[in-house]
């Protein structure tokens, strides 16, 4: 593994390998360095940073010039709010409060941060490559071929290491800006243009940036999550995985802002009861399993950090946790007494109730608009509406499905799949069935089936003949003949 202190490198940004060589111990060495990838994650997400901001700055002088105060207010505020945050989490993670950098400092107060961070990412690219360079450190995965494991190393470089360091800090700053600030921001948009009933340029291209931002970042949990989970494989997606889950993530979240404003506008200030639920339930819940477990506060999150320091980081991880909850699926469960905060397992039976729950939970919402909505909509078919935005989200379960049974790059390792679980589900509800048919006496019935086909049965053990009773039972017979013929 890394050296501890190392950034996490990530192997899915290594291509092509000049030679590679096997060690004694059954290990590939890879004795040259790689060809680095563009740093296209750090040039995105600065992008999405920019546009947004751009057009939010601009849709607040338009509010402002109508004299729209609330929606101006608000707006500035997602705006303002995870830009603040993003140039902290850029400054943490790069550590520059203990460097003398002032120029970076003064440009994360301008909150022109991820401007000067992409900009070192294309320089150290730029850069790298034009002259032979002592690696700093090893990094060994296990690349898994046709279900079978190769264990292997490749020497990491300071450019390699640089360039880790900057995909792993926008990778963050990425999901803070799409779940603190562009899932507010397009909600709030959304119910703004629905209020006033006419649709604004700015305003559509600002929806169409943060929906994107908002995919962007749900695709970055997603890998995120299979990174910290699979740490010890070469992990590398295919273009029909980034397609199911583009797809998956796409209706997912349109499905569930469109249900929480249809909501908002027939109940306005029942949303905030099922907003405030929806966040102190998955807020709290990592912190009750973690007094559940008796578990202590990791000591790794940050050296100079005391408990109440590392208290609020975690909070705010937490808080960051239950944000994405509301809106979509995070991919990981927190584990706050782990070093990694992730718990590793995948727990199939918490994934099938989040969408479970979330689907009654939009189905429910849908239903109360349908029965108090506006004028407004007397020329939209509201039940072809309702029709739509649950089978959107049904087709969303679907290619997030599709996804972990058959793009997953680390599906040979699961224990139990998908098809698993719905074999699972069909044999609970045979054997109810069955159950009750075998009561009437109706033999062969479908749980005895299901029962034979999921759980082989051993084959009983060959006994042996026993001739003594065989004999006693021939004799028996002769004696019987003989005395019907007398």
């Amino acid at each position: 593994m890394e050296e501890e202190g190392e950034p996490v490198v990530n192997i899915s940004d290594v291509e092509q390998f000049h030679q590679e060589s096997p060690s004694e111990n059954g290990v590939m060495l890879v004795v040259n360095h790689s060809n680095i990838q563009p740093p296209f994650s750090v040039v995105l997400a600065t992008l999405l940073y920019c546009a947004e901001f751009v057009c939010a700055a601009v849709l607040c002088n338009m509010y402002h010039k109508s004299d729209d105060d609330t929606w101006m207010g608000l707006t500035i505020t997602f705006m303002l709010v995870p830009a603040v945050l993003t140039q902290l989490a850029l400054t943490f993670i790069h550590r520059d409060l203990g460097r003398d950098r002032p120029l970076v400092l003064f440009l994360h107060l301008l909150l022109l941060g991820p401007l000067i961070r992409c900009f070192e990412a294309l320089m150290v690219y730029f850069k790298a490559g034009k002259k032979e360079e002592p690696y700093v450190t090893i990094s060994r995965k296990i690349k898994l071929k046709k279900d079978q494991g190769t264990p292997m190393e490749w020497e990491i470089g300071h450019s390699e290491r640089k360039l880790a360091t900057h995909r792993n800090a926008f990778k963050r700053t990425a999901v803070i800006q799409a779940f603190l600030g562009s899932t507010p921001q397009l909600t709030l948009q959304l119910y703004a243009t629905i209020q006033e009933k006419y649709l604004l340029p700015v305003r559509m291209t600002l929806m169409i940036i943060c929906l994107i931002s908002v995919t962007y970042g749900a695709l970055v949990c997603s890998v995120l999550a299979i990174n910290i989970r699979y740490d010890d494989y070469k992990v590398r997606l295919r273009p029909a995985a980034y397609l199911c889950m583009i797809l998956w993530r796409v209706l997912e979240i349109a499905t569930r802002v469109t249900s929480l404003v249809l909501f908002s506008t027939a109940l306005t200030y029942w949303v905030i009861p099922v907003g405030l639920g929806n966040l102190l339930f998955f807020f709290l819940l990592p912190w009750v399993e973690f007094w559940a477990r008796r578990a202590s506060l990791p000591d790794n999150v940050e050296k100079n950090f005391s408990k109440l320091g590392t208290t609020v980081v975690l909070s705010l991880v937490t808080f960051l946790y239950a944000c994405i909850n509301i809106f979509c699926w995070s991919a990981v469960q927190l584990d706050l007494g782990h070093r990694d905060l992730i718990e590793k397992k995948q727990r199939w039976g918490r994934l099938a109730a989040y969408y479970g729950g979330r689907f009654l939970e939009n189905g429910a919402l849908i239903t109360l608009w349908y029965f108090h909505k506006s004028d407004f909509y007397e020329y939209v078919c509201a039940p072809l509406l309702v029709a739509q935005l649950l089978i959107c989200y049904s087709l969303a379960v679907l290619f997030m499905l599709l996804f972990y049974q058959f793009c997953h790059p680390c599906r040979r390792l699961f224990r139990h799949n998908v098809h698993d679980c719905l074999a699972c589900v069909c044999c609970c509800i045979c054997c109810r069935r069955g159950g009750g048919r075998e009561g009437q006496g109706q033999p062969n019935s479908y749980s005895t089936t299901a029962t034979m086909v999921l759980v082989p049965l051993e084959p009983p053990e060959l006994q042996p003949p026993d001739l003594t009773s065989q004999l006693v039972e021939r004799e028996t017979a002769i004696i019987e003949d003989i005395m019907e013929a007398a």
